[in-house]
């Protein structure tokens, strides 16, 4: 592989944990933890999961998984319902709180960033919007 393929990579990735790191700070204003928050997303925008999976989706061992539900539970974010499918399986769900807690703290993320934005030389902006194309297709590569 080219050492610039490499390096351009290696930008892209240390840009990018940077920029989530300084935008998760708004997260705080949520009052949930990193994790409570990461699972309450995979709800939120992935739709209702067994534990098994939405443990497999953070990359975590189902008791944790179990422990952070619960207290998703307590908290009013999510619920849990038995598969209609498979009585045994227990699915669970985003609330509309929850939903309305992940909508909050996207706006309050977008917004931090756009701040941002604005403050760019209108040539970067435009230069900005260009590399999102590119930023999105790899995000999103075809298969």
């Amino acid at each position: 592989m080219p050492d610039a393929s490499i390096d351009t990579a290696d930008r892209l990735h240390s840009a990018a944990i940077r920029l989530l790191r300084r935008l998760r700070r708004a997260d705080d204003a949520s009052g949930l933890s990193a994790p409570r928050l990461s699972a309450l997303s995979v709800l939120v925008f992935g739709g209702p999961r067994t534990l098994g999976e939405l443990a497999a989706a953070e990359q975590v061992r189902a008791p944790t998984m179990t422990r952070l539900v619960a207290a998703l539970e307590r908290e009013g974010y999510v619920t849990r319902e038995a598969d209609p499918d498979d009585g045994r399986v227990t699915r669970v769900s985003a609330t509309a709180l929850g939903r309305r807690v992940l909508a909050a703290g996207r706006k309050r993320r977008v917004r931090l960033l756009a701040r941002d934005v604005e403050r760019l030389a209108a040539a970067d902006r435009a230069a900005l919007v260009r590399a999102l194309v590119v930023l999105e297709r790899l995000a999103d590569p075809p298969t």
